[in-house]
């Protein structure tokens, strides 16, 4: 991949990084053998990014050409907004204050180069940056009061022209280390096509991958022509250099991954798990009355709040199941069997929530789950209860209980249980799912929708084998091209209103 550094003036980068090309922003803009490059990667070093500016408009055009240029525009207009910052992460603000609390005067402006700074204590908190405004060169103000002590004033990029001669030589160090990584490889013999990344949390007990399809799932789409590798949420800044995000960690609306998969989004890429089904799949409340609404088979359901809390009792009866809206791996999840304790399981959980589930309770020696990919049914489990308990995992403290998983051809599957999840997937749209049933003799109810579902080599893939993987990433190069082909068409439109405007 082409790299270019566009400045104002190529005398704005007196420095000299191997394998990087440096243009002025006017030769990018109106040098036709840019508008024709393909596959080439633009950091954008102008001296402003004003609107409709020459640096506005080299990371519109950069985005037009398929350049993923950094910054982008939503990049460019979020360097207006602090609450931007604030609302994206939950541990700025502590962030902040323990690595400023030592400083002595009521103001602070940290320079980041390519998400570092020349003091290795500020790290963190450059990196943290980076990834929030994802930029070559920033500089964050920070100022300092008494009733919130330090705080994120405003950030803003650094032209090229404005670095120090002081730090120089730790840019070239900075840009150095950064293009040298190996997603800025050019020595490759047979370089792919495409490229995705997938994020996981290598720390997470209750991966939806475990190690081993991971790495499955990187050798499937190395056998398409694309390159996966694995990042993690420090990654968030360099999601513009790949084509696709394939979310393989645990996700949830207020956290990093919601942030990830709205982020690759806005930027073109292919993404699974999208924004829409985190959104949808994650609250069950949502999900109670988007299947209600249309008729899909559910255990007698109730939305609790305040209000109804005896109505709900008294509607779905004891024992029933409690949930909270955000629940996952059966935690939130939560079983009444005398009233009083229905009630305090409802207080504590109303606590949390201004609005929770309760559902009748349904035992069964196990749960289905039916694995949905592009709209089709790929693999079937039969989740076992844990010894001596109701639901598939036990939880006592730190230690957990899991039941056994069987793995069965779809043509075993009974067919109303697939037709049932069928249809509750298909409301969700055209991801990766799995959906939980049960099934009483002849009765089969909807438990819930999973986006993000595991897929564990050992388990899942007991039927397919390689044949799963390969069809989760048919998927993604399919839509990858057919996301190529309308940028080349939009661009082809472009090109040609341009030569209609200048004849």
């Amino acid at each position: 991949m082409a790299v270019y550094l566009v400045v104002s003036d190529p005398k704005d980068w007196p420095l000299e990084v191997p394998g990087i090309n440096v243009v002025s922003g006017r030769d990018y803009l109106t040098n036709p053998a840019f508008s024709k490059m393909r596959g080439a990667k633009v950091f954008n070093l102008s001296r402003h990014y004003r609107y409709q500016s020459t640096g506005y408009y080299v990371s519109l055009l950069a985005e037009a050409r398929g350049h993923r240029p950094q910054p982008d525009i939503s990049a460019i207009q979020s360097f207006r907004s602090v609450s931007i910052a604030r609302e994206s992460s939950e541990d700025l603000a502590e962030l902040i204050q323990n690595q400023l609390q030592p400083l002595k005067s009521a103001s602070f402006e940290l320079s980041i180069y390519f998400g570092r700074n020349t003091a290795q204590r500020y790290q963190r908190l450059c990196q943290k940056l980076f990834n929030l405004f994802p930029a070559p060169m920033l500089r964050a103000y920070f100022v300092k009061s008494e009733a919130e002590g330090w705080h994120l004033q405003r950030v803003s990029t650094i032209p090229a022209s404005e670095i120090p001669a002081s730090h120089q030589p730790f840019v070239i160090e900075a840009a150095t280390a950064y293009f040298g990584k190996k997603r800025w490889s050019v020595r490759k013999k047979k370089p792919m096509a495409y490229s995705m990344a997938i994020l996981h949390d290598p720390e997470e007990g209750d991966s939806p991958s475990n190690e081993k399809a991971l790495n499955n799932f990187i050798k499937a789409a190395a056998s398409l022509g694309i390159e996966a590798e694995l990042i993690t949420r420090q990654d968030y800044g360099y999601l513009a250099e790949y084509d696709a995000l394939f979310i393989r960690e645990t996700t949830a609306v207020n956290h990093h991954t919601f942030r990830f998969a709205r982020r690759a989004e806005s930027l073109g890429l292919v993404v699974m798990d999208d924004p829409g089904s985190i959104l949808r799949c994650t609250n069950k409340v949502y999900l109670a009355e988007l299947l209600e609404r249309h008729g899909v088979s559910v255990p007698k359901t109730m939305v609790v709040h305040r209000d109804n809390i005896d109505a709900a009792l008294k509607e779905i009866g004891l024992p029933c199941v409690l949930k909270q809206p955000d629940s996952s791996f059966s935690q939130g999840v939560v079983k009444a069997s005398t009233v009083e304790e229905y009630h305090a399981l409802t207080e504590k959980l109303l606590s949390r929530s201004d609005l929770i589930i309760a559902q009748e309770f349904t035992p069964t020696d196990f749960d289905w789950r039916i694995g949905v990919v592009d709209r089709k049914p790929m693999w079937a489990c039969r989740y076992f209860m844990a010894s001596n308990h109701w639901q598939v995992i036990k939880s006592d403290g730190s230690d957990r209980d899991y039941g056994e998983v069987e793995t069965l051809p779809l043509d075993q599957v009974p067919p109303l249980v697939l037709k049932t999840a069928m249809r509750a997937a298909n409301l969700i749209g055209d991801g990766i799912y799995g959906v939980d049933l049960k099934q009483s003799g002849d009765r089969v109810t909807i438990m819930e929708v999973n986006d993000n579902p595991n897929v564990d080599a050992g388990y899942e893939d007991k039927i397919l084998g390689q044949e799963l993987y390969l069809t989760v990433m048919r998927t993604f190069l399919a839509r990858i091209q057919a996301r190529r082909g309308e940028e080349s068409k939009k661009s082809e439109a472009q090109a040609d209103a341009g030569k209609g405007a200048s004849s």
